[in-house]
């Protein structure tokens, strides 16, 4: 029997001796043991994030940690740490497939097994997947796991972070199943292939070892479940708690009306050109407790490096149904055991090697969630819910210390935090993470001894976000002065349409846009030091990424489009500042029902001007919010006058 079989029954339905005939063990211990696995994953976590060396791991959280049952019972993966989705959702397939390779028959006490071809195992080369068998009387009865970036993996780009490479090859160093470790001992010729093909060894070699010590630790503690429940309870908790998240997800789908859902995204361009548009549809035909996500409607893979692989888009279907349905379902391979897929070979959200290079795979995957979003909203009413940001719109840069040091930043400078969508419970958080990932924001303190920048800026903006009964989140816009000559690689991928889509009449968020200030244009200005977000600022700009006008190189949805890879890096000299500004989260629910004295706080706090209230809002606030934010007033006739009159 494996895990992926049903139960006859619904779990809380089960009698006692047919739990324990299925699961080995009774209902409580089950329920102690999964808690025990659950204490192993965060111990693990907690121990690697305090050791890590890479600014991508200690400042970023960039690695996941889980448990897979063993061979017999089809690797179920059973337990997860709290961290990257994209890693959690990737990493039951990613287990399997790496063991199966390489033959679990070949493994021994001690054995680490590692690889990070995304077409095997999800994601990009820069995640290495490590693997530890557990053995108990001489038999794998779990396998403990650690995927976790790393800095560099060779290939054309530092770092590794560009939407501009060609194909595979160009990523970086592919590594098929492979032992790092071999009965406890480390095999001198995979650390050499690696370190001989990275840039930064220096910083991968102690978080490799990291690894490694909490792996051990991690099959330390399993064991010690072993000794004090036996083999057999461990193992059917493993098919319990796959079973549970499987049976939770299974009824939240069969709450939803049968029929055929369809939603779209737009991503604006490949790394090669922007004479063309890529496009995701999904349509998802719900029957019943399952759901079939069906993606031929597709475009046909990138020419560069911003596809993602199977593994991927099955994660973001999966999320993207979770969280609309029942986002405190468990999170274990179960979890999505009755939503099937259907993506042809070749296309964006499936690609083929070797020109389908996966490098920007988030981006990807992000706008399908967009689109399962689109295509749910609508049968789900108020429990709908708006867009968020939409593209990590991330800022990768290198170059050189005045005493000859190579420095590179990735994930750190650009717009990688940004607001969410509403919700029937309330406005849209400001600053946060994409939904297809669950990261740390690194400290400006770290950043700055880190890397030779200065952020200037990091602040929500007026009037980005979606209006609404609730508010989207607004846009953030951040500011970094970077002081020595650098090269950047920025990868705005989703600026030509807004991505915070409104729910349930809500209104959309604003574009957002990055641009370059050359030293002489970061010199301007306002009160504070700092360059102020106005149309008269951007004439001496170069943009990067966005809808602009072409003469004032101020945000302009109608105006032409400025291409993200024009140039193969934007190479930048001392003092120039850089600028990311996000789009705006979605709003939910009709904005002219907002209570007028919830408009006057959004005044107050900045995130609504005195002329967005009017126009959006139909509320009419009197005073200065910036000179005497306390002095401000709602006028209630005007106000009340003012809706009136649009409703009628």
């Amino acid at each position: 029997m494996t895990t992926t079989d049903l139960p006859d029954v619904r779990l809380r339905n089960m009698s006692d001796a047919e739990f324990t005939r299925r699961y080995a063990t009774d209902r409580f211990t089950a329920s102690v043991i999964t808690n025990r696995l659950h204490y192993v994953v965060e111990h693990m976590s907690t121990g690697f994030l305090r050791e890590a060396f890479s600014p991508i791991i200690r400042d970023w959280y960039d690695f996941a940690c889980t448990i897979s049952g063993p061979p017999e019972q089809d690797y179920p993966m059973s337990v997860v740490s709290n961290s990257l989705v994209v890693f959690l959702g990737t990493m039951g397939d990613a287990v399997r497939n790496t063991v199966i390779e390489y033959g679990p028959e070949n493994l021994r006490p001690g054995d680490v097994l590692i690889g990070n071809d995304p077409y095997r195992t999800g994601t990009h080369v820069n995640d290495i997947l490590f693997i530890h068998p557990v053995f108990h009387d001489d038999r794998i009865v779990a396998f403990v796991n650690i995927r976790a970036h790393q800095l560099d993996m060779g290939g054309t780009v530092p770092g590794g972070f560009s939407g501009t490479k060609n194909n595979k090859y160009e990523e970086g160093l592919t590594i098929p199943p492979v032992l790092l470790y071999s009965a406890g001992k480390p095999v001198r010729s995979t650390f050499s292939l690696i370190f001989d093909n990275s840039r930064f060894g220096d910083i991968l070699l102690p978080d490799f070892k990291s690894c490694y010590q909490q792996l051990h630790l991690g099959a330390r503690l399993i064991r010690e479940n072993l000794d004090r429940y036996g083999a057999e309870p461990l193992l059917g908790t493993l098919r319990y708690a796959v079973d549970t998240s499987a049976e939770r997800m299974r009824e939240a789908i069969a709450r939803i009306p049968d029929g055929d859902y369809v939603g779209t995204g737009l991503v604006d361009a490949d790394g090669l050109d922007d004479t063309e548009e890529f496009r995701i549809k999904v349509t998802l035909i719900k029957r019943g407790e399952h759901i079939e996500a069906e993606l031929s409607g597709t475009s046909r893979q990138a020419r560069t490096s911003i596809n993602a692989s199977m593994l991927d888009s099955k994660t973001a279907v999966g999320v993207a149904i979770t969280m609309l349905l029942d986002p405190s379902t468990p999170f274990t391979s179960g979890t999505w055991r009755t939503i099937d897929m259907a993506c042809p070979p070749g296309s964006l959200l499936n690609a083929m090697p070797p020109s389908g290079a996966s490098m920007m795979f988030w981006e990807i995957t992000t706008t399908l969630v967009c689109a399962v979003f689109d295509a749910l909203n609508p049968v789900l009413g108020e429990r709908a819910v708006a867009g968020d940001y939409g593209s990590l719109s991330l800022h990768n840069a290198t170059g050189v210390l005045p005493d000859g040091t190579p420095w590179a930043t990735a994930a750190q400078c650009g717009g990688e935090h940004g607001p969410w969508g509403a919700t029937g419970d309330g406005d849209g958080d400001s600053y946060t993470v994409l939904f297809m990932l669950n990261n740390l924001d690194p400290a400006t303190e770290a950043i700055e001894h880190d890397v030779p920048v200065v952020l200037l800026r990091k602040e929500a903006t007026v009037d980005t976000a979606g209006p609404g009964f609730n508010r989207g989140g607004a846009a953030t816009m951040r500011d970094s002065l970077w002081l020595t000559d650098a090269s950047a690689y920025c990868s705005p991928f989703r600026t030509k349409v807004p991505s915070g889509v409104g729910a349930h009449g809500g209104g959309d968020g604003k574009l957002g846009a990055v641009w370059m200030f050359p030293p002489d244009a970061a010199r301007i200005r306002e009160r504070g030091g700092l360059v102020p977000h106005a149309p008269d600022v951007y004439g001496g700009t170069v943009p990067v990424g966005g809808m602009l006008d072409p003469t004032t190189k101020e945000l302009d949805p109608q105006g032409r489009y400025f291409y993200f890879a024009s140039q193969p890096s934007w190479d930048s000299k001392a003092g120039a500042m850089f600028r990311y500004l996000t789009n705006g989260g979605g709003g939910w629910g009709d904005p002219r029902t907002r209570d007028p004295e919830r408009v006057l706080r959004d005044v107050r706090d900045g995130y609504v001007s005195v002329v967005g209230a009017k126009a959006d809002y139909g509320v009419v606030v009197l005073g200065d919010p910036d000179d005497d934010p306390e002095g401000i007033t709602v006028d209630a006739d005007a106000t009340r006058a003012l809706r009136d009159d649009v409703a009628g």
